[in-house]
């Protein structure tokens, strides 16, 4: 299994990531976590990274590409791999190809986790976190009881809404994904690889449908 998952946030893309983990058994790569262990071991690509992140400026491709390939050769990997977090446009998308082909190892599929941005929307404006335990409900579709409560902590502590989890937040970070995922979706899909999940369902269902689309 060598895919690579897209989703915005809020799609379910880490829950069904971690699904496939555990039934396939091949690591699930976050760009995002390569970054901040790298960085936090000193590495020679870390080292660069981090001197890039002191001066304000993005992290360059070729840093990614870099720790995806020394990710790849870990053990864990030689059965296939799920990306999370990368490739986020184009040129990103060809560097990744160029990379995936000179190791032998091309991508299988490229999921899209589909789901209405409007729903995606209620989903994570609706989301809060009991400041006790960390437990995360949502207002919408799963309300912790009146007033709102964490049923594991009781009464008293308090449901909080995360900065990034506000309106005003929440509707750029869609606006940006949506203007970002358009033309990937597009680019895989002319190179035969897309396919496309229904995100609006049950955990298990979806993951079902996962499974189908990924031929596993």
């Amino acid at each position: 299994m060598r895919i690579v998952l897209l989703g915005a946030p809020g799609s379910g893309k880490g829950t069904q990531s971690q699904l496939l983990v555990k039934a396939y058994g091949v690591p699930q790569i976050s760009t995002g976590d390569l970054l901040r262990e790298a960085v936090a071991k000193g590495t020679p690509l870390g080292l660069r990274a981090k001197a890039a992140m002191d001066q304000g400026q993005l992290v360059d491709d070729s840093i990614v590409l870099g720790m995806i390939r020394e990710r790849l050769a870990r053990p864990d990997a030689a059965a296939g791999f799920i990306l999370d977090g990368f490739p986020r446009n184009i040129p990103q998308a060809v560097a990744l190809e160029g990379l995936l082909a000179e190791i032998g190892r091309p991508l299988e599929a490229v999921v899209l986790m589909n789901l209405d941005l409007g729903v995606l929307f209620k989903r994570l404006t609706g989301r809060r976190t009991c400041e006790d335990c960390g437990r995360v409900f949502n207002v919408l579709t799963s309300p912790p009881g009146t007033p709102p409560h964490c049923e594991r902590c009781g009464d008293m502590p308090r449901l909080v809404q995360r900065p990034d989890d506000r309106e005003e937040v929440i509707g750029k970070r869609l606006e940006v994904f949506e203007a970002q995922t358009k033309p990937l979706v597009k680019h895989y899909a002319d190179n035969g690889l897309l396919r496309v999940v229904d995100a609006d369902a049950e955990v298990q269902t979806v993951f079902e449908s996962l499974r189908r689309a990924v031929g596993a």
